[in-house]
């Protein structure tokens, strides 16, 4: 009886969010007659007035609008100071302050997300003010005694919203943490490799949850720009690493045959070599494999070989596809996740460099007709 009876009563607060589709926010703010108080909605690229009003002595308030779509952020802005709630239903969240301190020391109740958003915002308010306190007329001394403070505190606020952000990465709290600032700078950053694990977090849970949220594809889309940017600078690390050794112009490849022989791609030093990435089960498979027989048949006898990394998924298909293949094949178990496609940088397939007899890569992905005629010249 009292499980139906709870349940009753649910469904009841359901229908009754549903209808109304409209959240309010009430309080007192005491000491503060006279003066207008506004309700903003803060959304990622403008803020908005919805209504203010002009306080009475007794400082009471309320503010009643239409629920957003996804879970948003809200203030209220007394003078220049700024209390920041969220609103992901149709709450009724009342907050109770005072003119002085408005912006910290204030008691919020119907939304714990906005809780530990107060929380976040008074730790860095309070960083703020160190940062503020700085001078240049502090000695050396005194200078770095307050940075290496500041610095503590840094790290002990991000301690807090790390472990905030991975109990509930989908909140908006978790949110709010990633876009938090300390004179103008984010205090998280997926460009930060420290920082990326918790910024990819949140944008992964609010894309599975709330994927056409116009916040959901900012943040997603940044995370994915730090993750090629990285890519990208590792690769750049790896050529960069092989260039200054002086030494051969590629990375050497290491991988299994057909045969379950090891092939190094640096056996082949001395030959003109062209290093292929594909895959049998692409749709082009057929016509492709024809040219590139045809090239070893013209000149293999001269010293031309084909080393071929095949990045087909699977490993049974690629080995009845390479039975009677003549030129060296090799397959990671990884299939296309192999770190040589990385290494490589192959961004789609096939991609080919050609080699010439010293190892230099001289050139990559030409047609066959420009192929052939480099390695003409080779020999």
């Amino acid at each position: 009886m009292k499980k139906t009876l709870i349940i009753l009563l649910v469904f009841a607060g359901l229908v009754s969010c549903r209808q109304n589709n409209r959240f309010s926010v009430s309080g007192i703010i005491k000491d503060a007659g006279g003066e207008m108080l506004y309700i903003e909605h803060s959304a990622l690229l403008k803020t908005t007035i919805l209504d203010s009003v002009k306080l009475s002595s007794s400082g009471e308030f309320h503010f009643k609008s239409d629920r957003p779509v996804y879970p948003d952020f809200y203030r209220l802005r007394l003078k220049e100071k700024i209390i920041t709630f969220v609103v992901d239903s149709c709450e009724d969240i009342k907050i109770d302050a005072r003119l002085k301190n408005f912006a910290t020391d204030y008691t919020l109740t119907g939304s714990e997300t906005s809780i530990l958003i107060q929380k976040l915002r008074k730790s860095v308010m309070n960083i703020q003010r160190k940062a503020n306190a700085l001078s240049p007329q502090l000695s050396r001394e005194e200078l770095n005694s307050k940075i290496a403070d500041i610095e503590s505190d840094i790290d002990v606020h991000k301690e807090m919203a790390r472990k905030l952000i991975l109990q509930n990465p989908s909140s908006a709290a978790a949110y709010f943490a990633l876009y938090q600032k300390v004179n103008n700078t984010y205090l998280f950053s997926p460009y930060i490799k420290i920082d990326k694990p918790y910024c990819a977090a949140v944008a992964t849970s609010f894309n599975a949850y709330m994927p056409d949220y116009e916040r959901t594809k900012n943040l997603y889309s940044l995370v994915l720009d730090a993750i090629t940017k990285e890519r990208n600078a590792k690769q750049k690390e790896v050529w960069g690493e092989v260039l200054a050794k002086g030494g051969k112009g590629y990375i050497d490849i290491n991988l299994q045959d057909k045969n379950k022989v090891t092939r190094k791609l640096s056996e082949l030093d001395g030959k003109v070599v062209l290093i292929d990435f594909s895959a049998y089960e692409s749709e082009q498979s057929v016509n492709y494999t024809f040219a590139l027989r045809e090239l070893y048949n013209k000149y293999h006898r001269k010293g031309f070989e084909i080393y071929q990394v095949s990045l087909d998924e699977n490993k049974q298909r690629w080995e009845q596809s390479v039975a009677n293949i003549p030129w060296i094949c090799v397959r990671d178990e990884n299939g296309p996740g192999t770190t040589y496609a990385v290494s490589y940088n192959i961004t789609s397939i096939p991609t080919t460099f050609l080699l010439d007899k010293k190892g230099n890569i001289i050139a990559r992905s030409l047609a066959f007709d420009e192929l052939e005629k480099a390695i003409k010249k080779c020999f």
